[in-house]
């Protein structure tokens, strides 16, 4: 075998160990990565920015189950970047994740603050050591979901009530047609069924429109002294038949910003409410106080009042202090249901305080807005109204509604008086003949 052969064969055997050897490096340092990879704590690249982006909590965890990113929302359920994971539940989810290698999820309760929130968890394993837990805040959709089963619950029981009545006096009619004094007995008890039916289908939709999405659309500067004008006025013949008086008082000229006719609805309801609560001859207070930039009107009833763990579920729909009484007053049990969204569509709040006995008040609190320029003060209507009813007595072109009514007290005796004078001066006419 000559040189060149040995050459060739040296550089074969060379070229394969020097593969080998390189294959066998390449093997290492792979095995190398995965276990710095296995052994990491390393985010993926992007991770923290997605992170920060997300509007849910969302946090990433390692092994030992302690918080290596999160979101900014994540710190209201107390989930910080180096605290361990809050919450045994969750915990447990992360565990099985990473036990089975495939996204877990389940309903949970978190604590946020110091109250229990619902809230939608997954968890996904990432790395070797690293799991993506994602929460969602479900409190708000499950609460809607219960209103609205218990809306249809209590609507439907409620509706069945005044229906199954009218029929059953619509078959009562049909019996006593040979009866015209039954037939009027019936009608009129059927034409009380057909209004409580009417009203409580109105209320119902009123209910329904201010719980809609849509924002109220016919808003202006409303004066408070308007509203509570109105809402104290269509209660007048309600308080004149149970012998209630209901005072005003307190500050004058306050405005706010809202829909006039939802504000008027909501306090109309909060009188008639205490109205129908009150005992007979005893008074219904209305006031209004200024504090800071808010205005608080309250109304204040002597009635049977509210005991302190029931207190919280009188803005509930269908729901009635005195189911007897309610049904004396034709009471839908949706009034303070309204009250309660009418006030927070306006962006207040409203509070009651009531003892058993002693009776109840209902506080509102809505934010003032400035009078409106173009509308005088009081004081200024008042005297531009004297002076132009003085300046029309003075010339003789008319008189004012207050001057009107002045007249009219003066009438009878200027009318007497009158008399007394012709009476006199045929007399002495009389005399003169003689």
């Amino acid at each position: 075998m000559d040189s060149t052969q040995l050459a060739l064969i040296a550089l074969a055997v060379g070229t394969l160990i020097g593969g080998a050897l390189a294959a066998l490096l390449l093997f290492s340092l792979r095995l190398r990565d995965a276990a710095r990879a296995r052994a990491s704590t390393d985010l993926p690249d992007g991770t923290r920015a997605v992170l920060q982006g997300m509007d849910d909590v969302a946090v990433v965890v390692d092994s030992s189950l302690r918080v290596v990113a999160a979101s900014a929302p994540a710190e209201l359920f107390g989930m910080t970047e180096g605290e361990t994971l809050a919450g045994d539940e969750l915990r447990d989810l992360v565990r099985s994740a990473r036990a089975t290698g495939r996204p877990e999820s389940h309903t949970l309760r978190l604590r946020r603050g110091s109250e229990l929130r619902s809230v939608a968890a997954r968890a996904s394993v990432i790395t070797t050591r690293l799991t993506l837990v994602v929460i969602r805040d479900i409190t708000e959709r499950e609460r809607v979901e219960e209103m609205r089963r218990d809306f249809v619950a209590n609507t439907s029981h409620e509706l069945k009530t005044p229906v199954g009545a009218v029929t059953l006096l619509a078959e009562a009619i049909e019996s006593a047609a040979d009866d015209p004094e039954q037939v009027r007995h019936f009608a009129g008890r059927l034409t009380a069924e057909a209004g409580r039916l009417g009203q409580l289908t109105s209320r119902i939709m009123n209910l329904s429109r201010l719980q809609a999405a849509d924002d109220l659309t016919e808003l202006r500067d409303v004066a408070v002294d308007e509203v509570l004008t109105a809402a104290i006025e269509s209660q007048a013949v309600a308080a004149d038949a149970a012998r209630i008086e209901v005072v005003r008082g307190g500050a004058r000229g306050v405005y706010v910003r809202g829909d006039v006719q939802v504000l008027t609805e909501a306090f109309a309801n909060l009188v008639a409410n205490a109205i129908a609560y009150s005992p007979p001859g005893s008074p219904v207070g209305v006031g209004v106080k200024l504090v800071d930039d808010a205005v608080e009107i309250a109304v204040t009833d002597r009635g049977i009042g509210i005991p302190e763990g029931e207190q919280a579920r009188v803005f509930e729909r269908f729901y009635r202090a005195d189911q007897a009484r309610s049904r004396r007053t034709g009471g839908t049990g949706l009034g303070l249901s309204i009250v309660k969204h009418a006030i927070q569509r306006h962006g207040g709040d409203i509070e009651l305080w009531s003892r058993p006995g002693r009776g109840s008040t209902f506080t509102v609190r809505l934010q003032t807005v400035a009078a409106p320029q173009d509308v005088p003060s009081k004081k200024r209507r008042r005297s531009k109204a004297a002076k132009g009813a003085s300046g029309k007595g003075a010339s003789g072109k008319g008189t004012s509604g207050a001057t009107k009514e002045r007249a009219k007290e003066r009438a009878p005796k200027d009318s007497k008086s009158q008399t007394t004078e012709s009476a006199r001066s045929a007399t002495r006419a009389k005399g003169d003949k003689k």
